[in-house]
């Protein structure tokens, strides 16, 4: 057998390996089969982070739609999958009898548009892409994405709420319009809360971004998050907001803690991240995508598809409401009342409109204008961040 014969042999069986590790079967017997669909999820299905929140959304929607069954792949990365591509996965979900497929990283865009391509009688959903604005998407892939900008200028405003030394560090993954428009969502939260409510001069605030290279750890790839976090609380940062997939920022914060030091971290993505380390945790801005996946499926069941690109916000009336709001912040128990109360203060008018935090002046980090006095940014201009903003410190690109 041939070198390459043989390197082809060995990923087909670390593929077959892989499905039979980590699909859940259903049972597709009977006059009535589920429907069913995948979930291909770039991290643990139990990372307390982002996948875990589409991991429950997945289970979600089988509690919504009792005739739907799910199957998953998890860590679905090329760290942890070297040589398994996405359209190897979708083809064997596929045969699997799978009708609706979800791919839930920005990293997953080539290969998922290309798997829609060459699986037209299947519908896609993409999390995070833009395939449909730059229409690249064949007409079964759809976009989907939380409005989690609202999450962070929340995090970023109980950060400055909270912190005694005005250094608040942020815990970034890779870099892209995506992480750029986030971290300056935390920012624009912070600064709001320094100037506006506490009445601090804002050049004592100091908005520090890292960033580690990917969503979460990679020995030998990224940098370290557990040290990146140290870092930041031994170097007089007393709030760490997280914008990674997983839980380093509060685990360190709580051990800090542990040991006299008076910090606080604010994770990402799931409801539950305060859990582990509850006495460190501000509260946590997350995505409740269940409701969005009911929709979309439901509508691929009923032949009432149609291809569409959405950014889903809360749910003003209630941000928590775990069957209408596609974003949501969860306080944590050691938030004192009175910054509760001014959370919810913001969070209202926020959703009337009355505070608009991408209104200029504003500019670049560089310098260059972002937005001119007055002028409020419409949603490409958000969307497509090209920089972070003046009174940011860290990179604005990976060059």
């Amino acid at each position: 057998m041939t070198h390459r014969a043989m390197t082809v042999l060995l990923r087909r069986v670390a593929l077959a390996f892989i499905l039979t590790a980590f699909f859940s079967f259903p049972c597709i017997a009977g006059e009535n089969p589920p429907f069913i669909f995948g979930l291909l999820l770039v991290g643990p299905y139990n990372d307390h982070g982002w996948s875990q929140a589409h991991f429950e959304a997945g289970e979600y929607v089988q509690t919504k739609l009792p005739n739907c069954k799910m199957i998953y792949i998890d860590k679905v990365n090329p760290a942890d999958r070297p040589g398994i591509t996405i359209t190897q996965l979708v083809d064997d979900m596929v045969e699997k009898r799978a009708r609706f497929i979800i791919a839930n990283s920005d990293d997953m865009k080539d290969g998922i548009r290309e798997a829609a391509k060459l699986h037209p009688e299947i519908h896609f959903l993409h999390i995070s892409g833009d395939d449909v604005l730059t229409a690249k998407a064949p007409p079964n892939l759809s976009n989907l994405m939380g409005r989690m900008e609202y999450g962070k200028m929340m995090a970023g405003f109980v950060a400055a709420m909270t912190s005694q030394t005005g250094k608040i560090g942020y815990l970034g993954p890779l870099i892209n319009e995506e992480t750029r428009r986030l971290a300056v969502s935390c920012y624009l939260g912070a600064r709001h809360a320094w100037e506006k409510i506490r009445g601090k001069n804002p050049n004592d605030l100091v908005f520090q971004v890292n960033w580690i290279g990917f969503w979460f750890n990679i020995p030998g790839v990224t940098s370290d998050p557990t040290q990146v976090s140290q870092h930041f609380f031994d170097t007089g940062y007393d709030v760490v907001i997280s914008g990674i997939d997983t839980t380093e920022a509060v685990v360190v914060a709580q051990q800090k803690r542990n040991q006299g030091k008076n910090v606080w971290a604010i994770p990402y993505d799931y409801v539950g991240a305060c859990e582990a380390a509850s006495q460190a945790c501000l509260g946590v801005p997350y995505f409740n995508w269940g409701p969005h996946y009911s929709e979309f499926i439901q509508a691929s069941m009923n032949k009432t598809w149609k291809q569409s690109w959405i950014w889903a916000g809360p749910d003003w009336k209630d941000i928590n409401n775990k069957d209408t709001s596609a974003v949501g912040f969860q306080a944590g128990v050691v938030l004192p009342g009175p910054i509760k109360e001014k959370l919810q203060a913001f969070i209202t008018q926020l959703g009337s409109n009355e505070i608009n935090l991408f209104t200029g002046p504003l500019a670049y980090q560089d310098g260059t204008e972002f937005l001119k006095a007055g002028e409020v940014a419409d949603d490409k201009k958000i969307w497509y961040m090209k920089q972070m903003l003046k009174g940011m410190a860290g990179q604005s690109s990976a060059k």
